[in-house]
């Protein structure tokens, strides 16, 4: 078995902007196993909020000797581990001459309607943002300040009858929630992802919850549920923060065996990095898998989104 890691980069179409800062492209690592003369694909988003850079991802990568199964016990839930598992997807479903979805004897993915997300940015520059993906049949608005309520209203003139999500990104605190939530409400928002810090949003077992809030950043793999009790009505499963689509499936499956709503996400990557997750999305509460759609540039075989949503990979891509 060879294992190498190449780090590529794509262009945003635009600034993308959330409550920890700004990017203007995509950085990624795409890891490729190859046995057999097979060649497996996976690619993952290392995130400085978890600790990851490009080299320490890297390194993981490429210091991994052992076999798939090995994975779990040797490399902790994120990037590095999501890459190489959903590489050893890829080569098993080539070697094997079927999808990976008939490896795992689940029914051909359909196509889900996906969010598309509007960039934190002054009130008026998201209502333009609105105002032009008003057709979009699900609009994720990015927030996590202290002024947000004159966004939201932005938003909302915007697109007046698009359904809405929020994603707070940590950046609240128990009273600006507090404050907001009414208005949430008031506005039609069908659900806010992760308002508080994680690890310091256990006030939320306190607080009325008048629409579903949804554990992200407080969620990473099966071992995060027991600590989400009576906090969260929702749970963000990525990829990028499970160690790839062996635990992401497991983690959707005991989270909606104990009453989670699950909503399936991304990191701002390519095609080939959503590409799995398009398997994971089928039939959850939200799927927010349009990281293609914030970029200027794709892989070669891009996956396709149209009104029915963000359809399962081709062959050619992944799986």
């Amino acid at each position: 078995m060879q294992i190498s890691v190449a780090r590529d980069v794509f262009q945003l179409a635009q600034v993308f902007t959330i409550s920890r800062g700004s990017r203007t492209q995509a950085e990624v690592l795409t890891a490729q196993v190859e046995m057999g003369g097979v060649q497996g694909w996976g690619e993952c988003v290392p995130y400085a909020r978890y600790g990851e850079t490009l080299e320490s991802v890297a390194a993981q990568i490429t210091g991994f000797s052992g076999s798939w199964d090995d994975l779990p016990t040797a490399l902790p839930a994120g990037a590095a581990r999501n890459a190489l598992d959903c590489a050893f997807w890829d080569h098993a479903a080539k070697t094997a001459g079927k999808r990976v979805w008939d490896l795992l004897d689940l029914p051909t993915p359909r196509p889900e309607i996906t969010a598309y997300t509007l960039s934190l940015d002054t009130p008026d520059a998201m209502q333009a943002q609105a105002a032009e993906n008003a057709f979009r049949p699900l609009l994720k608005i990015k927030l996590g300040t202290p002024d947000d309520m004159a966004r939201l209203e932005a938003v909302r003139r915007g697109a007046p009858d698009a359904p809405i999500i929020v994603d707070a990104n940590e950046g609240w605190t128990a009273e600006v929630y507090n404050d907001l939530a009414p208005h949430l409400i008031r506005l039609g928002v069908q659900m806010v992802e992760q308002p508080l810090p994680a690890g310091d949003d256990d006030v939320l077992r306190e607080m009325a919850r008048p629409l579903p809030v949804c554990a992200d950043e407080s969620c990473h793999d099966r071992a995060s549920l027991p600590g989400l009790k009576g906090k969260y009505d929702m749970v963000n499963v990525k990829l990028d923060k499970t160690g790839g689509l062996t635990e992401a499936l497991a983690l959707k499956a005991q989270a909606q065996a104990e009453g989670y709503g699950v909503m399936v996400g991304c990191m701002v990557g390519s095609s080939l990095a959503m590409a799995p997750a398009t398997i994971l999305a089928q039939g959850v509460a939200f799927t927010d898998l349009d990281g293609p759609l914030l970029l200027a540039e794709d892989r070669g075989e891009p996956l396709k989104f149209d009104e029915h949503g963000v359809h399962p990979p081709a062959a050619a891509l992944w799986g």
